[in-house]
């Protein structure tokens, strides 16, 4: 494989071209790499990283661009640049040492490892020399080199060592105890809203500074209407798309708040943080209807996307925390800016009130600069008369240096978005869901194979495909078009037939198989498979998968996939009953295998399917259209059906009896 400044025209990834024509020798990923370490008797120095991470640039430009640097890392390492989001497999080896090593993770990751892929020493970003306490790169650099060739025995230990930690890290889930008693669901979900109640920050969210959004912990919130748990949901809602996490002139959320307010964002736009948001957002709308602004929410970050990171393809990956070399200006306001931006557009007599409205103050907050965020009682939507104002800061905005869009379509996150899409209940970005999913089909199934982005580097990993397989899902649950279920099935036996861990299980034998990998099996050019159940900023492919085969497997009564779902579950049962806040995705994901529900409302879309579709349900699935589905075979079209293991209650004919019928369930605790 030749260095990326040979093949900087076909890379695809913004990250790795941004670094091609660095002084550092960048090699790719890869056997040939290892190969000439090997040769050359050195070791490997793996940098990864992301295009919008701001902390990645100053490193790059301190250290990968300072030709000194540069010297020794080409003397003496052979020097590896990955992409995080292109390798999220990688990226997930190596950060598990760079935790275990450090004790936290992040990036830029520094790595250090010989020519087999053992790491001997990580961190994150390094100063170009010692600061405030940390230690230098340089000097790290030539000490690295000073050990390799002089304390060889000891490197070899401690890589030897750290090996196979990291063996028994990435594989977590290999090393549980079974669950040795029935696993009482309910249980778990009063465990996991008590946690967070308790863990709940006074200005919202679950922790301290640096804040990050955590979708996945206020859903799991949303099925409780005590008062602890509904003053949870909404303080964090509230506090994050009020504050400066949110940017009001344009839409969208940054990646994390580096304060305890959320005021002060990492300002780097991530599609997976839109998705997963928006999401919640719509979700929470649902459960309390007394709350609608959050779908505003929800529409306005949906629509930033559409807006801002369309590309051929697909959507964009990111856009950039710093615009000309500087983090945030694209965002930040003085009062004098305003004032000329509103006098260029004739709205010069609502500068009070707009400098009022969205907090913008002498000095700011922010390096004497204001991050516009919504002053107490104001609504999320622009008022009308201010939408002219509005514009005209949009248009000022757009004339100031932009940060970088990274244009790599993601499989995973896009399907997250067309999943968030097709929850809006809005025929236009419904209409733009689906468009997603089949250009998602076109440019990244080639051959035979799923890939990570349409540049076809990478093959698609275990969250990609269990992401899309849950997108198609809800397109089939929208729609009742057969070609969404049978869309699924495909996708889902591809997942199952290359990432699945020994044999499947059976009806007859449900203890059978170990998980899903993160890789496909073809790939080979890691020391080994992980496998991912601990949720993060993104649900695990684990949870994800659970949960996507279990709605398939419910919307198309297939007891056997069902038993895969199953076995998913068991896998962690012993973290859903001890440690449910680690894995809360798989808490709702358990549901679906164990507890699911089928509504079907066979024939046309009508006000049944309708009012379905827009109700807040758990653990349900939404069976409609007259396709294959068995749940569809003499039923009456028009009437509604409310089944569980494929047991159906009497049908009903309005929103009424419907409504009777859910709340049995609800009752029971199974909705």
């Amino acid at each position: 494989m030749p260095l990326l400044r040979d093949i900087k025209d076909h890379l695809g990834s913004l990250y790795l071209s941004d670094h091609a024509d660095n002084p550092v020798k960048w090699w790719v990923w890869g056997d040939d790499a290892f190969d000439e370490a090997r040769r050359r008797d050195v070791p490997v120095f793996l940098s990864v990283g992301y295009a919008a991470c701001h902390w990645c640039h100053v490193m790059a430009h301190e250290s990968f661009e300072n030709p000194e640097i540069a010297r020794l890392l080409n003397d003496s390492f052979v020097s590896i640049k990955v992409d995080r989001e292109e390798r999220p497999d990688v990226d997930a080896l190596y950060m598990a040492a760079t935790q275990l090593v450090s004790g936290h993770g992040g990036w830029p990751m520094s790595v250090f490892m010989d020519a087999g892929g053992r790491p001997f020493m990580a961190g994150t970003y390094y100063p170009p020399t010692d600061r405030h306490g940390q230690v230098g790169f340089e000097r790290l650099l030539r000490a690295m080199d000073d050990a390799w060739h002089t304390q060889r025995e000891a490197v070899n230990a401690q890589a030897h060592e750290l090996h196979d930690a990291l063996t028994r890290e990435v594989n977590f889930i290999d090393h549980l105890a079974p669950h040795g008693t029935p696993l009482e669901l309910n249980d778990a979900r009063r465990a996991l809203r008590q946690d967070l109640v308790e863990r709940l920050d006074a200005r919202g969210g679950f922790g301290g500074a640096p804040k990050f959004p955590r979708p996945s912990y206020v859903e799991a919130l949303l099925e409780f209407n005590d008062d602890e748990a509904v003053n949870a949901v909404t303080l964090t809602l509230d506090a994050m798309s009020r504050q400066g996490l949110y940017d009001h002139l344009y839409g969208g959320f940054a990646r994390y708040s580096v304060d305890s307010e959320w005021h002060v964002p990492h300002f780097e736009k991530m599609l997976s943080d839109q998705a997963l948001l928006a999401r919640a957002f719509l979700r929470a709308a649902r459960a309390y209807e007394q709350q609608p602004q959050w779908r505003d929410v929800a529409l306005d970050t949906l629509r930033f996307v559409l807006r801002n990171l369309r590309v051929d393809t697909g959507y964009a990956s990111s856009l950039d925390a710093d615009a000309g070399g500087v983090e945030g200006s694209h965002v930040t306001w003085t009062p004098d800016e305003v004032r000329f931006a509103l006098e260029r557009h004739g709205e010069q007599a609502k500068l009070d009130t707009v400098l009022k409205r969205w907090r913008i103050t002498s000095p700011g907050l922010f390096e004497s600069r204001s991050i516009p965020r919504l002053a107490d009682g104001a609504p999320f939507v622009t008022p009308r008369e201010l939408v002219g104002a509005l514009e005209a800061l949009r248009v000022h905005r757009a004339l100031r240096v932009q940060p970088a869009r990274d244009e790599k379509v993601v499989l995973e996150w896009n399907a997250m978005l067309a999943s968030s899409l097709l929850m809006s209940g809005e025929r236009e970005l419904e209409s733009e869901a689906l468009a997603l999913l089949g250009a998602l089909q076109r440019s990244h199934f080639v051959d035979g194979w799923w890939w990570r982005t349409q540049y076809q580097h990478a093959y698609a990993t275990s969250a990609d495909l269990a992401w899309l397989v849950d997108a198609y899902v809800d397109a089939f649950e929208l729609t009742g078009d057969d070609v969404w279920l049978a869309n699924a099935k495909d996708v889902a036996g591809y997942l199952l037939s290359h990432y699945w861990d020994g044999a499947l299980p059976r009806l007859d034998r449900p203890d059978e198989g170990a998980g899903l990998f993160s890789q496909c099996d073809l790939v080979t050019d890691l020391p080994s498979r992980s496998k991912e159940i601990f949720d993060g900023a993104t649900p695990s492919s684990h949870a994800v998968a659970c949960r996507a085969l279990a709605r398939l497997a419910l919307c198309d009564d297939d007891r056997q996939l069902l038993s895969v779902a199953r076995r998913l579950v068991d896998l962690g049962a012993s973290l859903i009953a001890t440690h449910p806040s680690a894995v809360p995705d798989l808490v709702d994901a358990a549901g679906f295998a164990y507890e699911g529900n089928e509504v079907v409302v066979p024939g046309d879309s009508n006000q049944l399917s309708n009012h379905v579709r827009l109700m807040y349900m758990t653990r349900s699935v939404l069976v409609t259209g007259t396709g294959s589905s068995p749940l569809l075979e003499n039923r009456i079209p028009g009437f509604a059906y409310v089944c569980k293991r494929s047991v159906c209650r009497l049908p009903v004919d309005s929103i009424e009896a419907l409504d009777a019928e859910l709340s049995t369930l609800r009752t029971n605790g199974t909705l």
